[in-house]
C-alpha cells in the first residue's frame, strides 16, 4: 500500500476542503488530502521547538533554496533581488492589476479558468476581456485571433493559468513565445501563475516552458508567479514569490502593495525552504500516484459516465469534466443533491455545464465517488 492510499481523517480541523460542507465529500478545492513530506514536517517542528513566532523576514537559507530550485528546475539564474516574496498567489494576482493599470482600463485572461483570474479586475476597477480556449486537434489552445479582435488601447495586463487551471494543459514553448509577443505587441504586461509547474505527468511529452524563460525584451514584461504550496500541500501556510526581472515593474508591483498584504509567518518560510531543498524524492512518488489516480478518472469518465467528456489530463490534479453532452447544465447541483459529492461548478470557472473534481486523495475515495457518479447519471434522462 502506497502511503497516499491512507486516507487521512481531516473533518473537525478547520479545514475548508472538508469542514465547509461537512455534510457533503468534498472533492472541489484543490488542497490535497495528502500529508506533506517527512522533511517539511520535520523542519516545522524544528522551528515550533525554538518556541518565539515573532515577525519574519526570508532568512539566507530560504533565499538560497529559492534560487537554487530556480536554476535546477527552470534553468533559469534569477539574481535574488527580482524576487517578492508574498503571502499568498491570490493577492499577488489582484496586486498584479492594482500596479499595471488604471481604473477603468481592461485585464484579459482565457476561460475557462480559475476563478480568482475573474474577479480580480474588480480589485483595481477594471474591465475584464475573457476569451474562451479553443479545442484543437483534441489540445485546448488560445484563440489568437479572437485575442487580437478582442484587445483594446486599454488592454494593460494579461493573466495566464500555466499549467492551465482546470483544463491540465501544459502549454508549449512556441504557445509562450507567441503569447508573449502579442503582448509585447500590445504593450501588455504578462502574468504569469505557474503554481502547478511542479505537477506535470510527462515531462518529455509536455516539458514545461516558464516564462522566466522567454528570450530578451519579452521577459522583461512578465511576472511570474510561483510557489510550493500546491506541489506540497502546504498552502495552508501561506507562501508564494514573484519573479519580476524589470526594475521598473518591480517597483510598480511592490509599490502598489502598500499595507494591503498581510506578514509572511516564520513557518511558512521554513516550510518552502525545506520542500524545495528536501521534497524531490515526496514530489515524484506524489506524481506516480496522482497519475495513477488520473488514469482511473479519465478511464471511468469516458468508458462508464455516459455523454461526459474529459480532456487529456498533462498537468494538476484536478478534472475538468463537460456534462453538456448528457444534457446537464448544473452538474455539481446535482451530484450535490443526489451523491453527497462536493465538486466545483464550471460557472465560477467561466463555463457553465461543467464541474472540475479534485482527485488529489486516497484512490478510494475517488473510486467511491466516480461509483456514485456512474448511479445517479443511470437515473437522469438523456
Amino acid at each position: 500500500m502506497s502511503e497516499f492510499d491512507v486516507a487521512i481523517p481531516r473533518r473537525c480541523t478547520g479545514s475548508l476542503k472538508w469542514d465547509k460542507r461537512p455534510d457533503l465529500q468534498p472533492f472541489w478545492v484543490a488542497d490535497m488530502d495528502f500529508q506533506s513530506p517527512p522533511q517539511v514536517i520535520e523542519a516545522l517542528q524544528r522551528r515550533v521547538e525554538h518556541g518565539i513566532f515573532g515577525y519574519a523576514v526570508p532568512h539566507a537559507g530560504l533565499d538560497e533554496a529559492v534560487l537554487a530550485y530556480l536554476t535546477r528546475r527552470h534553468e533559469t539564474e534569477v539574481p535574488l533581488e527580482h524576487i517578492v516574496h508574498l503571502g499568498g498567489l491570490v493577492p499577488a494576482l489582484s496586486l498584479a492589476g492594482r500596479a499595471f493599470a488604471e481604473p477603468g482600463d481592461t485585464l484579459m485572461t482565457c476561460t475557462p479558468v480559475y476563478p480568482p483570474f475573474l474577479g480580480i479586475h474588480r480589485d483595481g476597477k477594471l474591465d475584464l476581456i475573457k476569451i474562451p480556449h479553443v479545442l484543437e486537434s483534441g489540445r485546448w489552445s488560445f484563440d489568437w485571433d479572437a485575442m487580437e479582435e478582442a484587445v483594446t488601447p486599454k488592454t494593460r495586463i494579461f493573466v495566464l493559468s500555466n499549467p492551465q487551471n482546470p483544463l491540465g494543459r501544459v502549454f508549449s514553448e512556441n504557445e509562450l513565445i507567441q503569447l508573449a509577443e502579442f503582448c509585447d505587441r500590445h504593450d501588455l504586461t504578462l502574468v504569469s501563475d505557474e503554481i502547478h509547474c511542479d505537477l506535470i505527468f510527462d515531462e518529455q511529452a509536455t516539458p514545461f516552458f516558464s516564462a522566466l524563460r522567454l528570450p530578451g525584451a519579452l521577459a522583461k514584461r512578465t511576472i511570474t508567479l510561483l510557489s510550493p504550496s500546491k506541489t506540497y500541500n502546504i498552502a495552508g501556510l501561506g507562501y508564494a514569490y514573484a519573479v519580476i526581472p524589470d526594475d521598473a515593474r518591480r517597483r510598480r508591483f511592490n509599490h502598489a502593495r502598500g499595507h494591503t498584504l498581510t506578514e509572511i509567518n516564520c513557518l511558512a518560510y521554513y516550510a518552502a525552504e525545506a520542500a524545495y531543498n528536501h521534497g524531490e524524492s515526496w514530489r515524484l512518488k506524489l506524481l506516480a500516484y496522482l497519475q495513477g489516480n488520473r488514469d482511473l478518472l479519465t478511464s471511468f469518465c469516458r468508458n462508464e459516465l455516459r455523454g461526459v467528456t474529459v480532456p487529456n489530463l498533462e498537468a494538476t490534479y484536478l478534472a475538468w469534466l463537460d456534462f453538456r453532452p448528457a444534457g446537464i447544465r448544473e452538474p455539481a447541483h446535482l451530484f450535490e443533491r443526489n451523491a453527497d459529492l462536493f465538486l466545483s461548478d464550471g460557472r465560477i470557472f467561466g463555463e457553465p455545464g461543467h464541474a472540475r473534481l479534485n482527485f488529489g486523495c486516497a484512490r478510494s475515495l475517488l473510486q467511491q465517488a466516480l461509483e456514485a457518479m456512474r448511479s445517479v447519471l443511470s437515473k437522469h434522462p438523456a
